[in-house]
C-alpha cells in the first residue's frame, strides 16, 4: 500500500477528463529514484550521531532475532504470571538462556566446527554421572564414555572434560 501511494504522487491522473489522461511528475520520479533501495531513519533524539542511529536501529534486529530463539531453539513458551517478583524471575532466566546461547553460538563459530547450538546440546546430553549404591552401603560413582565427537564439542566450547566428580560448567 505504501509503494502505491508513492507512485500517486508520482503520477497524476487527470479524472475530470472523458478519455483516460496522466502526467508523470518529474521532480517526484527523480526523487523517489534517488531514495529507491534506501532506508530512511528518523529520530527524535537529537542528542544521538548518526552512527548511533544505526547501531541502535540494527539492535533492534538481533533483540527480535533474540526473541525467535527463545521461542523456538530454547523453546521457552508463554507462562502467565501475575506476581511481579515471579514475572521479574521468568524474566532473567530467558535472558540467562539467551545469554548462554549466544555464548556457545559465538563459541562454536570461532571453533568453526559447523554445529548449531541444538546440535551441540544433543550431543552433550549424552554425557552421563551415574551413582549406584551397592548392597553392601557402598556407593560407586562413574561417568559415561565421552566419544571424540563430544570431545571436540567440549574443546571448542572451551570446557575442560568432565570427571566424575567435577560438575560441567559452561562458563
Amino acid at each position: 500500500m505504501q509503494g502505491f501511494r508513492r507512485g500517486a504522487g508520482i503520477i497524476k491522473v487527470d479524472l475530470k477528463s472523458e478519455l483516460f489522461s496522466y502526467s508523470i511528475d518529474e521532480q517526484a520520479l527523480a526523487h523517489a529514484r534517488l531514495m529507491d533501495g534506501k532506508l530512511l531513519l528518523v529520530t527524535y533524539t537529537p542528542a544521538l550521531a548518526p552512527e548511533q542511529v544505526i547501531k541502535r536501529y540494527k539492535s533492534l534486529a538481533d533483540i527480535e532475532r533474540g526473541f525467535r530463539v527463545l521461542k523456538s531453539e530454547i523453546e521457552i513458551g508463554p507462562v502467565h504470571h501475575r506476581l511481579p517478583d515471579r514475572i521479574r524471575a521468568h524474566a532473567q532466566i530467558c535472558f540467562l538462556a539467551l545469554v548462554l546461547h549466544r555464548v556457545m553460538r559465538q563459541r562454536l563459530h570461532t571453533s568453526q566446527s559447523g554445529l548449531s547450538p541444538v546440535r551441540t546440546l544433543s550431543l552433550l546430553k549424552r554425557i552421563q554421572h551415574h551413582r549406584a549404591t551397592l548392597p553392601s552401603s557402598q556407593t560407586i560413582e562413574g561417568l559415561s564414555s565421552i566419544p571424540d565427537v563430544q570431545a571436540r564439542i567440549l574443546t571448542a566450547m572451551g570446557i575442560a572434560k568432565p570427571t566424575k566428580n567435577e560438575p560441567l560448567t559452561l562458563l
